[in-house]
């Protein structure tokens, strides 16, 4: 299941590191978007691997964005535990924030010669 949302790109959080059980290093950073909601408006979301994070990059605190994510869960000594995984991070342009396309009104000329 993938999921989206829009909101302000209000935090970036430091990159995090490290080495597996297997020996493979990974990286991660964890970002916050403020949706704007009444209740709990910020969401704080992860990427995984350099290729993600430099996503982020392109993207500075403040700016408008667009985020498709996937939620997951998974269970570790009784307990569940979460991850809000950001796969894609679009900019919104003051444009592609119009709620409905504009309409354009052309006046109707007396020549019309339709039926209805």
């Amino acid at each position: 299941m993938s999921l989206s949302v829009k909101g302000k790109l209000s935090r970036k959080l430091s990159v995090e590191s490290g080495t597996s059980k297997a020996g493979k290093e990974w990286k991660k950073q964890s970002f916050l978007i403020d949706t704007g909601a009444q209740y709990n408006p910020e969401i704080c979301f992860q990427l995984f691997g350099e290729d993600k994070i430099e996503m982020l990059n392109h993207h500075n605190e403040g700016d408008q964005v667009e985020v498709s994510f996937n939620l997951s869960s998974r269970e570790y000594n009784g307990r569940y535990f979460h991850n809000i995984d950001a796969w894609r991070i679009e900019s919104l342009s003051a444009e592609g924030n119009m709620e409905e396309p504009p309409v354009f009104d052309t006046p109707a000329t007396e020549e019309d010669d339709l039926p209805f």
